[in-house]
């Protein structure tokens, strides 16, 4: 691994920069991703900055089930982003599809659709599960890049 690669690897797992996307929640999850960026929890301590597009993100937040609708929006939001990247699957609903799954209009949670690196159930997951869970993740990362 070249030098240019581990500072590349190092920068990213120090100061993430996260996208968020809803996949068709009842919003209730959106609203404690937004209470974790607000000065209370305070998400920016951890280097973690919100982005408003997925070729500068590092971990894609997704909060809800797969909608029909959504699936190909969701795959293209994945496919934009530059490897190595990250999905973290917010609440219940992300997580297996919740009390959505069976609708008509419902897949079910987000790995049906693309890969997930790390669930965070709830519903609504709170603000300090959403830090722990990114948190645990890059730090489960930094551990198999030391290896």
């Amino acid at each position: 691994m070249s030098v240019i690669t581990k500072v590349v690897n190092w920068a990213r797992l120090k100061s993430p920069w996260v996208l968020h996307f809803n996949t068709g929640a009842c919003n209730a999850c959106d609203i404690e991703i937004v209470a974790a960026l607000t000065p209370r929890y305070d998400i920016e301590r951890f280097g973690m900055i919100i982005k408003g597009t997925p070729r500068h993100a590092d971990v894609l937040l997704c909060s809800g089930p797969v909608t029909k609708q959504m699936e190909s929006r969701l795959k293209r939001i994945y496919e934009q982003m530059p490897a190595p990247k990250f999905v973290v699957a917010i609440g219940t609903c992300a997580c297996s599809g919740g009390v959505f799954k069976g609708c008509y209009s419902v897949k079910a949670g987000i790995d049906t659709v693309i890969p997930v690196s790390a669930y965070i159930p709830g519903c609504p997951a709170s603000p300090k599960a959403i830090i722990d869970g990114v948190a645990k993740l890059l730090a489960s990362l930094e551990e198999s890049e030391k290896k």
